[in-house]
């Protein structure tokens, strides 16, 4: 391997991807004093945090991850620092029945049964003897009956963005320990839109002399222990001694970068990972109209397992006049994007019990953004598959102390496909670098 010469192209450690992990690391890095480069492939920071401002000035358009789950404390230090605000969405849910078509919401009733196979699900024995299954093979075998499962299921696959026939049982219990550890049942925005986060992060790293590349595509990277020569798509070549590498896994897993030589085992893990598929449509409304309807006042949640999409949310209890319309897991991979505004509308008409040209006239506009087919993602985020659970663990190990993986798929404590466990994965690559002679 040929390392660059020009010194304005050595640097210490390369930073590549400047998502919150990615951003999380360099910020590290830079502040004790290493020089560092961090590489972007979008012309913004965020990578799957994607803000765009509301049309009425109300609380900005989240079109990639929106919600701080539970308390996690390193996140939640990070909002704070960067003087953010963030508040809890709070109230109700209504809820159409499965089995019945798109019907108009009620209240959604006795989810005893549900709320039982969950609190089974999280004593799963997670000894390395004990078989892994699918969330499917375990419902199937409690014979809970079609409308539990189906909500179930719906869960399942809409907060995983998962297959309910491949996501491990072994891994959502593991999540949902550490869930309960950070009260992840609580959900929390970012009043200012969540890409102010990694804007903060960006604004640390640049604080501490760190340079940032945006528009600069990875080609390649090269390497032996101690030594690191990357490609850009651009056609400028940075050297290094090491290099955090937070290509999000789908990009991984479709070898968009090529390694030379590669890593085998971080690969081999890589591929036995999972990444989810969803979409979203957010409506912005001329008013809260829904709110005509007395039994939706102070309405967080509708659910509805038959309908595209099943899920909804409002920003309650903030006022706002957008809608968020989700769908996630095996119906997202069925789904057909275009005709995707145009049928929530449709679904949302059902779910009121409103003619859909009164749905229409309060229509501003409609946001949306495909991470199936962004190159920079090819996905939306992570899940475990099943019999797959080490594989973030050896994701997370160094390579030849030279290169080190970092993502929310590189997360070993349970937080697969979040903020958080983004930013943990971030940290711990720096402090493993950090930690080399």
């Amino acid at each position: 391997m040929s390392v660059a010469s020009n010194r304005a192209d050595t640097f210490e450690a390369v930073v590549i991807g400047a998502g919150v992990a990615g951003l999380a690391a360099a910020r590290m890095l830079a502040e004790a004093g290493r020089r560092v480069a961090l590489l972007e492939a979008r012309d913004r920071v965020g990578g799957r945090i994607h803000t765009v401002q509301s049309v009425q000035g109300d609380l900005p358009v989240e079109l990639g991850a929106e919600f701080v789950h539970g308390l996690p404390a390193e996140l939640i230090d990070l909002v704070d620092e960067a003087g953010l605000t963030r508040f809890e969405l709070d109230g109700d849910s209504r809820c159409a029945g499965p089995g019945r078509g798109v019907s108009r919401l009620g209240p959604c009733g006795d989810q005893h049964v549900v709320h039982q196979l969950f609190e089974e699900l999280s004593h799963v024995q997670l000894s390395p003897q004990s078989r892994d299954l699918s969330f499917s093979e375990f419902v199937g075998q409690r014979k809970v009956g079609a409308e539990a499962t189906a909500w179930a299921t719906n869960y399942v696959e809409g907060f995983n963005a998962a297959d309910a026939d491949r996501i491990s049982v072994r891994a959502l219990a593991k999540q949902q320990v550490a869930e309960d550890a950070i009260s992840g049942e609580r959900i929390f925005r970012v009043v200012q839109g969540y890409v102010r986060v990694p804007e903060f992060l960006l604004g640390r790293f640049r604080d501490a002399r760190g340079e940032f590349f945006r528009s600069m595509a990875v080609r390649s990277i090269s390497w032996e222990p101690g030594k690191v020569e990357i490609a850009t798509e651009t056609g400028r070549v940075l050297s290094a001694k090491s290099a955090i590498v937070t290509l999000p896994l789908g990009v991984l897993q479709a070898r968009r970068v090529a390694f030379s030589p590669q890593p085998t085992e971080i690969l081999k893990a890589a591929d036995s990972l999972a990444m989810g598929s969803a979409a979203r449509v957010v409506y912005e409304f001329d008013s809260a109209f829904w709110k005509e309807f007395t039994s939706l006042k102070g309405v967080s949640f509708l659910f509805a397992p038959d309908a595209t999409p099943p899920t909804w949310w409002t920003t309650s209890p903030k006022p706002g006049s957008t809608l968020t319309g989700w769908i996630a897991g095996r119906k997202a991979k069925r789904l057909e994007m275009d005709l995707l505004p145009e049928t929530g509308l449709e679904t949302l008409s059902a779910l009121l019990g409103s003619p859909l040209h009164d749905v229409k006239k309060h229509v501003l506009r409609w946001h949306m953004h495909d991470w199936q087919v962004d190159p920079h993602s090819l996905g939306a985020y992570s899940y475990v598959s099943r019999g797959a659970i080490d594989a973030s663990d050896q994701m997370s190990l160094p390579v030849e102390q030279t290169l080190f993986f970092a993502g929310e798929h590189t997360d070993t404590s349970g937080h697969w496909g979040t903020v958080h466990g983004a930013l943990r994965s971030g940290c711990r690559a720096a402090r493993q670098l950090l930690a080399q002679p």
